[in-house]
């Protein structure tokens, strides 16, 4: 009569090991690691600017709005969006430039910062964007007229510079918060 054959299972287990790890590919040595700065990329005017990731909730399309009576001309009106009141500011307008023109590419960023929720027209958006933190560059004298004290920094992409839009400053600024007239 035969008797089974007893199995060890923790040598078996140490068979298995041995067997994956022999056949395993090997991890890259020494991975670097870069800081990148994550962005949505978005044009207001003739300008091309940047939205720190974490400023921005979402992006939707042009919505269907409820004009608020006694605003200034930059105020849109409200939106509903998903049963929430959304203040919608156009914000090439609040810049003192053109009201922005309602196109099929133009869309809403939708922010939240610190509490200040808005949504604020743009004419496109492109989407998002990573750069190098290295590369971060103080922003040519033409932001300064025209943007105000929003744009202090940036990062040239080929011969175009894309401006970083603080949202914090402009929830911040007294002329920004004063929607009425």
């Amino acid at each position: 009569m035969n008797t089974p054959a007893t199995i060890d299972p923790a040598a078996l287990l140490q068979a298995i090991e041995d067997c994956c790890n022999a056949s395993a590919a090997s991890l890259p040595n020494g991975a670097e690691v870069k800081d990148e700065w994550s962005s949505v990329a978005f044009r207001v005017g003739g300008h091309n600017l940047l939205a720190c990731l974490g400023e921005v909730i979402e992006t939707l399309e042009y919505p269907p709005l409820t004009q608020v009576p006694n605003t200034s001309a930059w105020v849109h009106g409200i939106a509903n969006v998903r049963g929430k009141l959304l203040p919608i500011v156009d914000l090439n307008a609040f810049l003192g430039n053109a009201p922005a023109s309602i196109s099929p590419r133009t869309r809403v960023l939708v922010l939240d910062c610190d509490g200040f929720y808005s949504g604020l027209v743009v004419d496109e958006v492109f989407g998002l964007k990573h750069f190098p933190e290295t590369n971060c560059r103080v922003a040519p004298e033409i932001f300064d007229t025209s943007l105000g004290g929003y744009v202090t920094q940036g990062f040239y992409v080929d011969d175009s510079f894309w401006g970083i839009f603080s949202f914090t400053a402009l929830a911040g600024s007294p002329q920004f918060l004063k929607t009425a007239v």
